[in-house]
């Protein structure tokens, strides 16, 4: 698919990686090499490679800090687009604006270090700023929805586009970028401002709930089934007694039924594997489909 494109040569000066381990740049530290892993530095750098993209028919992969993604154990023959160098932040007075490159965990001690609220709950959530937007990050009761005023997103052609949050069609794990070919390159917060002190009380607060109640110590991409309507997917995997359900070197984590995580070098087909068993053990018991909120790639 994309032999025909030497990134190199096509952008001197792109930091462009061939054959780049997926394992590498995904919490689940799982999957085989991307045909080209590319990594622009400024949003006019990632504009010119959706222009290149377009004129050969590439369909590129946006890949944020692959929090929420199995890549497949042969890898990926295409190009990945990585966000991990558009990481530009700052203040102006109540509002954050960060790259899409920017962890969550960084924005959310950046606005504490400025006394405002609103986006505590993002503390703890592994993923960055474009796929927290694209996927409308939440926990804790709270979601990135409640405090996006704004995004920026690039279109295959390269032109830039600000994005208001009615027309981002924010739901549950969802926007508009879930659907569109549009690269996320930065959003801006809306804050209020708050008590340093409360602001970093609740974020100790959610952070020793994840401590105590997630299996931090494997590698996973954090919850691997979306909230079925009515229900939550840990509590009907719990249930059906599958906590430590294991195949391979993925497991069901004893710690927390929501997660699969990688205890000993698992591969793609033994996570997927664990899921296709949760899947239908519990639409036998329970009448209930899951259905995975974790993204594939290849």
């Amino acid at each position: 698919m994309t032999e025909h494109v030497n990134w190199r040569e096509a952008l001197p000066g792109l930091e462009a990686y061939e054959q780049e381990p997926l394992s590498a740049h995904t919490t689940f530290r799982i999957g085989g090499p991307a045909r080209w892993l590319l990594c622009p530095k400024t949003e006019e750098e990632a504009g010119k490679i959706l222009n290149i993209c377009r004129e050969k028919s590439v369909v590129p992969f946006f890949l944020g800090n692959g929090s929420n993604i199995l890549a497949a154990d042969a890898g990926y023959d295409g190009v990945v687009l990585s966000t991990a160098r558009l990481d530009g932040l700052s203040r102006r007075g109540g509002e954050i604006v960060a790259g899409s490159g920017v962890s969550l965990a960084k924005l959310a001690h950046f606005a504490a270090e400025h006394a405002l609220t609103g986006l505590e709950f993002a503390q703890g959530i592994p993923g960055s700023v474009g796929g927290g937007v694209r996927m409308n990050a939440g926990a804790y009761g709270g979601e990135l929805k409640d405090a996006v005023a704004w995004v920026e997103a690039l279109d295959e052609t390269g032109e830039k586009r600000r994005i208001s949050p009615a027309d981002c069609d924010f739901s549950y794990r969802r926007s508009i970028f879930c659907k569109e070919p549009l690269l996320i390159t930065a959003a801006c917060f809306a804050l209020r401002p708050g008590e340093p002190a409360e602001i970093r009380a609740a974020m100790e607060d959610f952070a020793r709930r994840r401590r105590d109640k997630q299996p931090l110590n494997y590698p996973s991409a954090g919850s691997t089934f979306k909230r079925p309507e009515g229900h939550f997917a840990a509590a009907l995997i719990d249930q059906c007694g599958l906590k430590g359900l294991r195949i391979g070197g993925a497991q069901v984590s004893e710690k927390h039924a929501g997660f699969v995580v990688n205890v000993d070098n698992a591969t793609a087909a033994d996570v997927l594997a664990v899921m296709e068993e949760v899947k239908r053990q519990v639409a036998a018991r329970t009448g209930v489909a899951l259905e995975a909120e974790v993204e594939f790639l290849g």
